[in-house]
């Protein structure tokens, strides 16, 4: 259900929808969001209130927007102090029982001002806009994002001693990870793949491809559950970029389709590996942008730690057929239907929404201006001249992003200003860190 629905209609929604949930014995809805430090916030309602929150909303400060992923709070031209408030207008048709936490409900959460507008700075709205005006072109976008976490036990030990991708690590967490898959499916998400990774205690979940917007919620609610489920088990679950100083990291890859209608827009071309016109085009324009995505969608002082040569992160700005060295993977599938490109240098530190509409802004301006892909890079692209490696530290990325005409203008004044506000500040807080002091300071707060 849209959030743009006139107030009375939203909340008739709403009472069914509570009714539904007290039959479920559900109790309380949480109402989430994402501030621009990545960090999931919420507010949450009694089923009885659902309705009320539905129509008006239920209040949250604007000064979110600047707070930081310790909850200090820095300052921007839009968002300076105390003053002001925003709604909170959750969106029922996402509307989740949360299986592994009895008696509650999720769903997500758009900002609207006082009066009933949008707020400039909501980051799912944004995205929305984005869709939007991809749409307007007679295309869509069908993305999904992987999430991968550490698990480990109370005292921060990897939970688990098996080889990477090993049957012995599967064994040892076999209760822990069917609850996992169970409460996903309770959920009605479609589950691809659940699996051990390569770091200790490390596992990775795939769901099924939706659109740019129900992609990035569905990342939360699969964040939201594993770390429910670790916590019934007395166990921790870190998504953070990097939780050792040494280890490959968590991503959160994104994986992303081009269609228009019911042709997927990466198979069937005249262009690289069946690349249609579009397709190509789109991916140029966000491989030209990347330096400047990896402030939102590699947005922590950590997150450099992670994206390393020989890691497989794509750290390198080019691209390759099933090159996992290259931060954009095209993936020609076994299917026409299953072909897709993978942005690999991102991870879970992001915001999602943040991360999709600006893929989507990136995409767009390949789009107008018909962009091609330079040469494919095959093999490591550490030993191939003139491929550029990306941003190896967040201020470089920053620097890119605060010059990129293109996301200002696709972001807006005061939701661009929010995002390099916070980064500024994140720089300055922990950019001084040695390696373990910085992995102690963000590992338990993604």
């Amino acid at each position: 259900m849209s959030t743009t629905q006139p107030r009375a209609e939203r909340a008739a929604r709403a009472r069914l929808a509570a009714a539904r949930l007290a039959d479920e014995a559900i109790d309380g809805v949480v109402l989430g969001w994402v501030d621009n430090a990545g960090i999931s916030r919420v507010k949450a309602v009694p089923v009885r209130q659902l309705a009320h929150a539905a129509e008006w909303g239920v209040g949250a400060a604007p000064c979110f927007d600047v707070f930081l992923l310790d909850d200090s709070m820095t300052s921007s031209p839009f968002t300076t102090g105390p003053e002001g408030d925003l709604r909170l207008v959750p969106d029922l048709a996402r509307l989740s029982r949360l299986a592994a936490q009895p008696g509650w409900a999720w769903a997500p959460a758009d900002r609207y001002t006082q009066d009933g507008t949008p707020h400039p700075g909501c980051q799912r709205r944004f995205a929305r806009r984005m869709v939007d005006a991809l749409e307007r072109r007679g295309l869509a976008l069908r993305a999904g994002f992987e999430v991968e976490w550490v698990v480990t036990d109370a005292d921060g030990r990897p939970a688990g001693d098996g080889p990477a991708y090993g049957m012995n690590r599967l064994i040892d967490l076999s209760d822990y990870l069917r609850d996992v898959l169970r409460a996903l499916t309770a959920q009605e998400l479609t589950v691809l793949q659940i699996h051990p990774e390569y770091a200790p205690g490390q596992f990775e979940v795939s769901v099924a491809a939706e659109g740019p917007i129900e992609a990035a919620d569905t990342a939360l609610l699969v964040r939201h559950t594993v770390r429910a489920v670790s916590h019934r088990y007395g166990l921790r679950a870190s998504f953070a970029p990097a939780v050792t100083p040494d280890g490959v990291g968590n991503g959160g890859h994104l994986h992303l389709s081009l269609w228009r209608g019911e042709q997927n827009l990466g198979h069937g071309g005249s262009g690289p590996y069946g690349l249609h016109h579009d397709a190509e085009t789109f991916l140029a324009g966000v491989l030209a942008e990347l330096p400047a995505l990896l402030a939102l969608g590699a947005p922590s002082v950590a997150s450099y730690l992670r994206l390393q040569p020989s890691r497989w992160s794509g750290p390198f700005r080019c691209w390759g057929l099933e090159n996992r060295e290259a931060a954009l993977r095209l993936i020609t599938g076994s299917t026409g239907a299953q072909a897709n490109a993978e942005i690999k240098c991102f991870d879970a530190a992001a915001n999602p929404y943040l991360v999709v509409g600006a893929v989507l802004a990136a995409g767009l301006a390949g789009l107008d201006a018909g962009r091609s892909l330079p040469p494919e890079v095959h093999g490591d692209p550490a030993g191939v001249p003139g491929v550029e490696r990306l941003p190896a530290d967040l201020a470089v990325a920053v620097d890119a992003y605060e010059k990129s005409v293109l996301l200002r203008e696709a972001l807006g004044a005061q939701l661009h200003a929010a995002v390099l506000a916070v980064r500024r500040a994140e720089i300055e807080l922990l950019g001084s860190l040695g390696a373990e002091e910085l992995i102690a300071a963000t590992r338990w707060r993604y």
